[in-house]
């Protein structure tokens, strides 16, 4: 059970029943979300995720942008984030444990890894890697989209927000997972 139980709309103020209806018209009510649901301010803060996933696909595409949060999520052991990601790595067919990568791929996922364990380890080696493949503006976009998935691991794991039932068969081993 999570740390904070989600909102109850019955009981709610008209804020927050304004907030779950404006969010409702663009997203699934996950249980992360229904834990934000007692700060509009927090809420709409952290949905700002999806705007920069959506500034990052056209240079990435949507699988280098998942496996680029799942490296992140599994640096940060939030299994929440990483049991999504390992949905959607699954749904494609692929092997979470066996990822094919090119070496533009590799960099990038190697950055979301460092990123979270610590920003200030980013090589000049590994930033060069990076560079070779991406302007500054797609670099700047990458690190903010990666800072803002570290926000997502901090406040599931922190808050131990439940999986969402949809992940259920998805669960991952976590001492097979998180490295």
């Amino acid at each position: 059970m999570g740390r904070i139980q989600y909102v109850n709309l019955e009981e709610a103020s008209p804020e927050i029943k304004a907030a779950h209806a404006k969010v409702s018209l663009e997203h699934r009510i996950s249980n992360m979300k229904a834990t934000l649901l007692h700060s509009p301010v927090a809420l709409n803060a952290v949905l700002e995720w999806y705007k920069l996933f959506d500034q990052v696909k056209p240079f990435l595409g949507e699988r280098l942008a998942i496996l680029f949060c799942d490296g992140i999520s599994r640096a940060n052991s939030c299994e929440l984030c990483a049991t999504f990601m390992h949905r959607e790595i699954v749904k494609w067919g692929e092997d979470p444990f066996n990822l094919k990568l090119t070496e533009r791929e590799q960099a990038v996922v190697e950055y979301g890894r460092q990123l979270a364990k610590n920003a200030n380890g980013v090589s000049d080696e590994l930033y060069a890697r990076l560079a070779k493949h991406f302007t500054p503006a797609q670099i700047v976009d990458l690190t903010v989209f990666g800072a803002m998935m570290i926000v997502n691991n901090v406040f599931n794991s922190a808050l131990q927000v439940d999986l969402d039932t949809s992940l259920d068969s998805y669960r991952i081993d976590p001492e097979k997972y998180f490295s």
